[in-house]
């Protein structure tokens, strides 16, 4: 039905809300939010109105707008940031990257703890210590914790799940065996308590205890002893460098400066948690020209906070943002006490912004030519590939690869592209399950008609259709493709990749033509690392099934190896080499294996050598 904007503004509730724009092809290139609906999205449309380059590009392309009514501007504003990060609209100031920040989790409401890595922050009694911006950083504190309070690691649910043995970490000197009974509850968590005072910054105790260890072990000539004692005081000393001092109070607060030169930004954010700068990180932000700082400031902290788990209990800000009331009520609400959001003027917080903000000037400034290289291997390449075929820019990009050997277990591989960029988390795998030996067209077919049935049926992972299918052949290919989606009633582009004698790509086969391409282009080079990813995906899930076989057959002949077991081998090591190279008290420590069965497996591949576990 033809959307009557005018008779449509006429409706228009003079109540809080949502409202978003759509194009022609019906996609949503705006998302806002209003106090009144009413009098914000009519503004759009009114002539008389200083509108700024922004919505003078977007409202011709306004097709249609639809609204949500909410309660209140704070729903209102919590609605807004989930619909951008859903729909990333055209016209809206968007996050480029979408980073989730390591945590140190404590499990103190278990009777024996653990130390955990996490990336979400829950309601669960647990204590927190982050958000840090390394996730390596965070793995070698943990481990270096294990190594230094012999906290457990496993999941059993202590004390009613103890084991018959102690794990492998026992064995190693990394944990007491709470499992066993082998710690008394009380002398574990005075071990817990040491851990968390050392990552409270406190290291200056445990540094003076592995001295004390370490020259004690030097003095018995155990230097092997002395030697790790050693090494652990310098993953201290390390962990601590990171810990520096800048703020007296003690409160967790985060410092967000900007940088904004036309249509390219960069938000810094210093976090500080507990009166020390455990981490930096900058984010880029794609603008849609002609916004202010506090505009596309307010943006980022829309959508950084809207996916962060900690909130501070403080902002301090490069510039003043129009919302602050509603962002502190919404960040308050989120964080569960009062936050503040301020704009130091004067004394040590106004340079703890200032500074953030040069580190974000320096970064947009290095960066800017390679941001244009990556737009120009992205962005432009799909703009190139566009031009050679006569479309649009095709935004998303499925390629298809058939692996096998003389027909032997043949699977299909499917990879994305958005953007220019790898989608993995779309990226999809399918054994070949009614064609009998090496029939590529065959098993091609099975694929793709397998693929965009689960798609028509809107299953999960398969609902999203491509602009456009790359093909690694002709035509022939190409018509097998043309042929399933004809079947399915779907008008999807499709294009193949036409080879040389030496079986390299030379033209586009596109609607029955072939295209001459620029081998030196980016658009060229974009269809070979597309052409590459599909074939290394298809390969490699293959390489993992035939080992899995070969795992599978082998395995049957080791004496005190059962289907239980056997499943229990495959599920930890993906290769034979791995099982061979496992130790017996490795081999013993998985839950379906016992001491007959780890040194019967051990025994079966080193027979020939002779060596004894």
């Amino acid at each position: 039905m033809a959307f009557d904007i005018e008779e449509e503004l006429k409706k228009l509730p003079g109540k809080p809300g949502v409202y978003l724009m759509h194009d022609a092809r019906d996609e949503i290139i705006y998302v806002g939010k209003a106090v009144s609906l009413k009098n914000r999205v009519r503004q759009y449309f009114q002539s008389s109105r200083n509108k700024g380059l922004k919505i003078e590009s977007m409202v011709p392309q306004i097709a249609r707008f639809e609204y949500i009514v909410t309660d209140s501007e704070l729903e209102a504003l919590v609605l807004e940031c989930n619909l951008i990060k859903e729909y990333r609209p055209k016209y809206n100031t968007m996050l480029k990257d979408d980073k989730a920040y390591p945590f140190i989790r404590v499990t103190l409401q278990e009777e024996y703890p653990r130390v955990l890595f996490s990336r979400t922050m829950k309601k669960d009694k647990s204590k927190y210590y982050g958000p840090y911006t390394s996730a390596a950083a965070v793995k070698e504190t943990i481990e270096l914790i294990r190594k230094l309070y012999h906290l457990r690691s496993c999941s059993k649910k202590l004390p009613a799940e103890g084991g018959s043995r102690p794990c492998l970490y026992y064995h190693i000197h990394q944990c007491k065996a709470p499992c066993q009974g082998w710690i008394s509850r009380e002398e574990y968590r005075k071990q817990v308590d040491q851990a968390l005072c050392f990552l409270n910054g406190n290291f200056r105790e445990v540094l003076e205890m592995l001295t004390e260890k370490m020259n004690r072990a030097a003095e018995e000539l155990k230097f092997e002893e002395a030697a790790e004692y050693r090494d652990l005081m310098d993953s201290v000393r390390r962990i601590g460098e990171h810990q520096k001092i800048t703020s007296g109070d003690g409160e967790d607060k985060d410092v967000v400066a900007l940088a904004l030169d036309r249509e390219d930004a960069v938000a810094q954010v210093f976090f500080i948690r507990d009166g020390k700068l455990i981490g930096r990180e900058h984010f880029y932000l794609r603008t849609a020209g002609e916004e202010g700082r506090g505009d596309v400031l307010q943006s980022f902290l829309k959508q950084f906070y809207a996916g962060t788990p900690f909130i501070p209990r403080e902002l301090m800000l490069s510039d003043e943002v129009e919302e602050q009331e509603i962002l502190e009520e919404w960040l308050t609400g989120k964080r569960g006490q009062k936050v503040h959001i301020r704009v130091p003027k004067k004394g040590t917080k106004e340079k703890l912004v200032e500074l953030a903000r040069r580190n974000a000037e320096i970064v947009l400034n290095q960066d800017r030519e390679r941001l244009k290289r990556e737009e120009g291997r992205t962005i432009g390449a799909i703009k190139e590939i566009g031009r050679w075929l006569g479309i649009e820019p095709p935004v998303r990009i499925e390629a298809y690869d058939i692996s096998n050997i003389s027909g032997f277990q043949s699977v299909g591989s499917m990879v994305v592209y958005e953007k220019g960029k790898p989608k993995r988390a779309d990226y999809r795998k399918f054994r070949i399950q009614t064609v009998t030996g090496p029939n590529d067209y065959a098993s091609m077919e099975e694929v793709l008609s397998r693929r965009f049935q689960r798609g028509l049926a809107r299953d999960s992972g398969f609902e999203r259709l491509p602009d456009l299918i790359l093909m690694d052949g002709g035509r022939g290919q190409v018509n097998i493709a043309l042929a399933v989606l004809e079947k399915l009633g779907l008008k999807i582009r499709v294009c193949g990749m036409v080879k040389d004698d030496k079986h390299r790509t030379r033209g586009l086969y596109f609607q029955n033509r072939e295209l001459p391409i620029d081998r030196d282009s980016e658009g060229f080079h974009l269809i070979t690392r597309i052409q590459d990813e599909a074939h290394r995906f298809a390969i490699e899930y293959h390489r993992l099934l035939r080992s899995k076989g070969q795992v599978h057959s082998v395995l049957d002949d080791i004496p005190d190896i059962g289907p239980g077991r056997r499943k229990e081998l495959m599920r930890h090591y993906q290769s034979l080499d791995e099982i061979r190279e496992a130790s017996v008290e490795e081999l013993r420590a998985l839950p379906a294996m016992n001491e007959k069965a780890a040194r019967s497996v051990y025994a079966f591949f080193h027979k020939e050598t002779g060596v004894s576990g």
